[in-house]
């Protein structure tokens, strides 16, 4: 008489515990059975990052392939047959099928202003009130009172009409989740916020990334803070915060652009540590030519070229630098770009920062 053997599922060595957030929701989307292109939408990452969380989902759960991540995902209670993910043992009824852990609605501002609910884009209204949701997710978690929305998004000139309950109502009917009654916008105390855990902000991700930088580097793991910076700066999607009105919004531009600079810097100072010389060169020839002010740049291309042993083109960069600081403002040199140049007309490496990364040895 013959006999079927039925497939035993693999017993897991590892709990989704062992994951960060991320991965969790990633892992949750496989078991519900999206594809990579539909989990990058509704957790609004790249396609790429959504394999990059799943190579190291498969290797910390020690899974062959794909097929076993879902057959885990259900092991482990993170997807529920026929219910979709779980995102906690209780509270409120199971979310539907499909549809991956974690906040709801996604807001990204390093970039245009778009958001996302369920990994559909949502319609925001004009840019005035997109301002106003702007200042929200800036200032997520604290109450904004009227007339301190009022100032970041008109300034002195406040509209004729009491306007802000108005933009208020609109936006939360375009960011309500599903049909249940839940407001992502909250009416508290002193004022208008995000309600909490309720939204995904990419600028509260790219910090929490910066703080995993700066723990890699603690731990002299350069190569995982290159990783995570270039996650952060994954993130940004052009000028933050594109066409939106009011001062708050010009000011976090400004900020917000800056901060790119400065996590680039600090990936390019990296990948100098990692010995990267011809990538960090080619990017940076590019950021100095579309930031010719910027004097860090500058000072970082030249200490690069001369590693390089391209110490007379390393010159010309000081010189071109020179020119468009005296032309475009009148001044001479920082004090950081004259020392630069000076140690470099000595051979100062000990001055420049220059030790060989492992396994290279020193130019004589």
């Amino acid at each position: 008489m013959p006999t079927t053997t039925t497939a035993r599922r693999p017993t897991a060595t590892a709990t989704p515990a062992t994951l960060r957030a991320q991965e969790r929701e990633v892992l949750s989307a496989v078991g519900c059975g999206l594809r990579d292109d539909e989990i990058a939408a509704a957790l609004a990452i790249p396609e790429d990052a959504v394999a990059a969380h799943l190579a190291r989902i498969l290797a910390k759960l020690g899974l062959r392939d794909r097929a076993a991540a879902i057959v885990h995902a259900f092991d482990c209670g993170l997807v529920v047959p026929g219910r979709g993910t779980r995102t906690r043992a209780t509270g409120p009824a199971p979310r539907s099928a499909g549809r991956a852990a974690g906040p709801a609605v996604r807001i990204s501002l390093l970039g245009p202003l778009r958001a996302w609910r369920d990994g559909r884009p949502l319609n925001l209204g004009h840019p005035r009130q997109q301002a106003v949701l702007a200042t929200l997710a800036l200032c997520a978690g604290r109450p904004l009172s009227r007339r301190e929305l009022l100032d970041d998004v008109w300034g002195t000139e406040p509209p004729a009409a009491n306007v802000v309950p108005v933009y208020v109502y609109r936006l939360r009917k375009a960011l309500r989740v599903g049909d249940g009654p839940d407001a992502v916008i909250e009416h508290a105390r002193h004022g208008y916020r995000l309600a909490p855990g309720a939204v995904d902000v990419d600028v509260a991700r790219m910090e929490g990334l910066v703080t995993g930088m700066a723990t890699a580097d603690r731990a002299g793991d350069p190569a995982e803070a290159v990783r995570l910076c270039g996650q952060a700066l994954d993130l940004f999607r052009g000028e933050p915060l594109a066409g939106l009105p009011g001062p708050l919004a010009e000011l976090e531009r400004l900020r917000l652009t800056e901060r790119r600079i400065g996590l680039v810097q600090r990936k390019l100072e990296w990948q100098l540590r990692l010995g990267q010389d011809a990538e960090v060169i080619a990017e940076l020839y590019a950021l100095s030519a579309a930031h010719p002010l910027n004097e860090p740049l500058a000072a970082m291309l030249m200490r690069a070229l001369y590693r390089d042993g391209r110490q007379a083109d390393a010159l010309a960069v000081y010189a071109r630098a020179r020119r468009s600081l005296a032309d475009e403002l009148g001044v001479s040199p920082s004090r950081l770009l004259r020392r630069t140049h000076e140690m470099i007309l000595r051979g100062d490496e000990t001055g420049l920062g220059l030790t060989p990364p492992a396994g290279r040895a020193a130019r004589p």
